[in-house]
């Protein structure tokens, strides 16, 4: 536990991340969860604070053991440094806030990982997860709705919770649409016409209404659509293809941006159609690319 003045800090600090940030709540959880855990060893190994002055007693042989204990707990680097971000950006609150001086944690150096590349399905590999996708309900309008959600994720880039998130004044969809995606941070995504024929079909066969102020895709009983659904859908068909396990919802918007890739987009473009904050979140992307080409290398060119 940690004591009931840093406990009050940190409850500001969330609200902090929810008005102004606009983080998701999933955001905001996790990283109360870090802070927390980071203040609580604290408490232990710098002594007993009632509030922020125990930020500016940590000092670098302090950061320097709560970095061991996590490891040696069994935390991976890259998840310490997902942590250490968090307490950094607590840590600065505060000393912006009550003037304390933080420098031990701010300079805390996060350990070096490996940044894993996205895993993007080959364009054969996503059509046939569509196909198969929409064959498996025994309901039209249910194989109906799955095959225009898989579409917009493949056809627009768009996340899960973005697609879910459209509701009935969407439809019929235009040749453009204005996505409001993490932090609240707006974009406009081209959408095909075969997303817009997708979403039609599922909008002729549904047997709900679809008000403009709710949810565009229901569920069977005619709730909002619930992301575990699809992602059951998608698993099924993955393992009826044979495909691997990286091939899940979230696959579609790697492959979305990796096959613009190939096909010659621009890097800045794919950045502001995927709704990236920073440019290096979508040069991964190029990472995957020279990979499938070095691949291709290797097949067509075989060492002897």
């Amino acid at each position: 536990m940690i004591t009931p003045g840093l406990a009050d800090l940190l409850s500001r600090w969330c609200d902090h991340l929810r008005g102004i940030e606009a983080a998701s709540p999933a955001t905001v959880e996790a990283y109360r969860a870090d802070v927390a855990g980071f203040l609580k060893f604290q408490l232990g190994h710098v002594g007993e604070e009632t509030g922020a002055a125990l930020l500016s007693r940590v000092g670098v042989p302090d950061m320097r053991a709560w970095m061991a204990a996590e490891r040696g707990g069994g935390l991976s680097a890259r998840s310490l440094a997902r942590k250490l971000s968090a307490v950094r950006t607590f840590a600065g609150w505060v000393a912006e806030r009550e003037g304390f001086d933080v420098t031990a944690i701010l300079s805390a150096r996060s350990p070096k990982f490996q940044r894993k590349l996205p895993r993007p399905m080959s364009e054969e590999a996503a059509r046939d997860m569509i196909g198969t996708a929409g064959t498996q309900a025994t309901e039209p309008w249910i194989a109906a709705r799955d095959t225009a959600v898989l579409t917009l994720l493949w056809g627009c880039g768009l996340r899960i919770s973005e697609a879910l998130g459209l509701d009935g004044a969407s439809a019929p969809l235009p040749e453009t649409l204005r996505i409001t995606g993490k932090g609240g941070k707006e974009r406009i995504v081209p959408v095909l016409p075969v997303a817009r024929a997708a979403v039609e079909t599922y909008r002729s066969l549904c047997p709900h209404d679809l008000p403009s102020d709710e949810a565009l895709f229901r569920g069977a009983k005619g709730g909002p659509l619930n992301t575990r659904i699809i992602a059951r859908a998608v698993e099924r068909a993955r393992l009826q293809l044979g495909l691997p396990a990286s091939a899940t919802p979230h696959a579609f918007r790697h492959s979305f941006a990796t096959h613009l890739l190939a096909a010659g987009g621009d890097l800045r473009a794919i950045q502001e159609l995927l709704g990236h904050a920073s440019l290096s979140t979508t040069q991964a992307y190029t990472g995957v690319d020279t990979a499938r080409l070095m691949a291709v290398y290797e097949k067509a060119h075989p060492r002897g």
